[in-house]
């Protein structure tokens, strides 16, 4: 677990750096900075559906997932889990501040193949590399999302240690389906689909509910699997 601790620990300092820097950034730049980021989660998100996938497995999995997702309102669910915090903090900076800020980091650390492989190597071997390299990448975005979202990033920490915890302690378990490398890289193809989706949403040209496609990532492995059954 110690590449978790330091993944959340990460996102924790960056948030609060960020948060340090917000009072002092111009409206003008805020929204540049925003851009920017969704910018850079469109090179992330463009990057890993690049590396390939069975675009059959993908297309099902997102359309599945996302019925699924809608049906069981899952943005919803965190928007109220949001909201509930907002409350909570009695936060004065209106509706979006800590709402918008914990979805958009929660799913931008948590979708990825560095989530899952880290958290694997992890779990499995006892290896952290590539967990200590994700965390150098969030402690830079905590930074950036949270001097634009507010304090709603720092939140998001709470999902990287509850998402990637819970792939660690059950890496024995998920052993034989996640080191199947044809999966993974169906996984990253559509968590990266879902990345470029954030990135539209954070550049204000959509406002897709990326949360109620999150699904799609657990019904991959299966349909890869249905898929493979079929005569070629």
């Amino acid at each position: 677990m110690l590449g978790v601790i330091v993944n959340v620990a990460a996102v924790i300092v960056g948030s609060a750096v960020g948060l340090l820097f917000k009072k002092g950034i111009p409206e003008k730049v805020s929204n540049a900075v925003m851009t920017a980021m969704g910018l850079c989660s469109l090179l992330v998100g463009i990057t890993g559906v690049v590396e390939g996938g069975n675009a059959l497995v993908i297309i099902i999995s997102m359309v599945l997932g996302t019925i699924v997702g809608t049906l069981l309102n899952i943005d919803g669910g965190v928007n109220r889990m949001g909201e509930f915090i907002e409350k909570r903090m009695k936060h004065s900076h209106g509706k979006g501040s800590v709402v918008e800020g914990f979805m958009t980091a929660s799913l931008l650390f948590c979708v990825g193949a560095m989530a899952i492989i880290g958290s694997l190597n992890s779990g499995l071997m006892g290896d952290h590399e590539v967990l200590y390299t994700k965390s150098i990448m969030d402690l830079i975005s905590a930074c950036m999302l949270a001097s634009t979202l507010g304090i709603g990033v720092i939140f998001s920490a709470a999902a990287v240690l509850v998402y990637q915890g819970a792939i660690v302690l059950l890496a024995g378990l998920l052993q034989n389906v996640l080191t199947n490398q044809e999966i993974i890289t169906n996984i990253t193809c559509a968590g990266s689909l879902m990345i470029i989706a954030i990135g539209l949403n954070l550049m204000g040209i959509t406002k897709i509910k990326v949360a109620d496609q999150l699904p799609a990532i657990l019904l991959v492995p299966f349909v890869f699997k249905l898929i493979s059954l079929l005569p070629v």
